[in-house]
């Protein structure tokens, strides 16, 4: 899956909280595709739409695409005599089959491209659950500020009661790996452990 999302390398969160200008910073970190991935069955449902998107309706345009293409140039090659005396037909036809050409020979760029876009169509429901859960965790634990994980210094080591990726998955009642649910659990004192719950399918 796609990396980055809503959360920008860095996100300030402008919560309407009534503390001081002096206050001190709270600072967490978030890594929104490691909770995607938390969701059951998604990468299996991706795989399957995103083969039968490729093996039909991308496969079907390239067949469409090469037909196409293959009429134009055979009329072009038959015409091309009449076509050289008319200037500006000759250029709208040759600018067509041009089209059709470099489409053809970049198909695999293409396609990848279209790809990109279905499984980001696909992944948006999920992207919007995320979002909602994350500015609900933000504003209840008066966190400030909210960095990427992956912005974090390789020497860098928060606190894991810091880690918004685990606290946004509880919310969705996301289910954690054991180990990573009882070091949350012995860092915050046991506070919202309720991860093991199946989530709801989206």
């Amino acid at each position: 899956m796609k990396k980055g999302f809503l959360v920008a390398v860095i996100l300030f969160i402008a919560a309407s909280f009534t503390t001081s200008a002096t206050a001190q910073t709270k600072i967490g970190y978030f890594d929104d595709q490691s909770v995607i991935a938390l969701f059951p069955g998604i990468q299996e449902k991706l795989d399957t739409i995103l083969r039968s998107y490729a093996q039909d309706s991308l496969q079907e345009e390239y067949n469409y695409t090469l037909k196409d293409y293959q009429i134009k140039d055979s009329i072009f090659r038959r015409d091309s005599a009449d076509l050289s005396k008319k200037a500006k037909a000759y250029e709208m036809a040759t600018t067509d089959l041009n089209k059709l050409k470099y489409k053809l020979i970049n198909w695999q760029q293409y396609q990848q491209s279209m790809m990109q876009q279905k499984e980001e169509g696909l992944l948006l429901p999920y992207r919007q659950k995320v979002a909602a859960a994350l500015s609900e965790v933000v504003a209840e634990n008066k966190y400030t500020l909210v960095l990427k994980a992956d912005a974090l210094s390789p020497y860098a080591q928060p606190s894991i009661a810091d880690n918004l990726t685990i606290r946004v998955a509880i919310k969705l009642k996301l289910a954690l790996p054991k180990d990573v649910e009882e070091a949350f659990k012995a860092a915050t004192g046991g506070a919202a452990t309720k991860a093991s719950a199946p989530a709801k399918k989206g």
